[in-house]
C-alpha cells in the first residue's frame, strides 16, 4: 500500500506520517520514489494511534512502548534461533542445555 492509502486508512495527516517515520517508529519501503507499506506497518500505525490518541501518551512515551516493541520483536527472532540451534544439537546435549535452562528458571522464581 502507498502513502496516500496508508494515511487514508489510517486517518492521518501527511505532517503525522512524516513525523512517525522521522522518529523511526515506522520504516517504510522507498519503491521508485514512493513510500510503500506493509500489514505491520498497519499494525504499528494502530498501536501508535492507540497510545498516542487513547492512552493519551506523549511522544517521549509512544518513543518508549515502540522502542521495547522493537525489542521483543529481536528477543523472539533470537529465542527463535537459539531454539532451532538446540534441536540441532546431538540428544544428550539438548538435554544438558534443556535441564541448564530449567534450572535458571528455578533461580529466577
Amino acid at each position: 500500500m502507498d502513502d496516500v492509502e496508508f494515511r487514508r486508512f489510517l486517518r492521518i495527516d501527511v505532517t503525522e506520517l512524516n513525523f512517525w517515520i522521522e522518529e523511526g517508529w515506522l520504516v517504510p519501503d522507498a519503491v521508485e520514489e514512493r513510500l510503500q507499506f506493509h500489514d505491520s506497518d498497519v499494525a504499528r500505525a494502530q498501536l501508535i494511534l492507540d497510545l498516542s490518541r487513547k492512552m493519551g501518551l506523549n511522544e517521549a512515551g509512544v518513543d518508549v512502548v515502540m522502542d521495547l516493541v522493537d525489542q521483543l520483536h529481536g528477543l523472539r527472532g533470537t529465542m527463535g534461533r537459539l531454539l532451532t540451534a538446540i534441536s540441532e544439537q546431538e540428544q544428550e546435549v539438548q538435554q544438558r542445555l534443556l535441564s541448564a535452562l530449567a534450572d535458571l528458571e528455578r533461580y529466577r522464581d
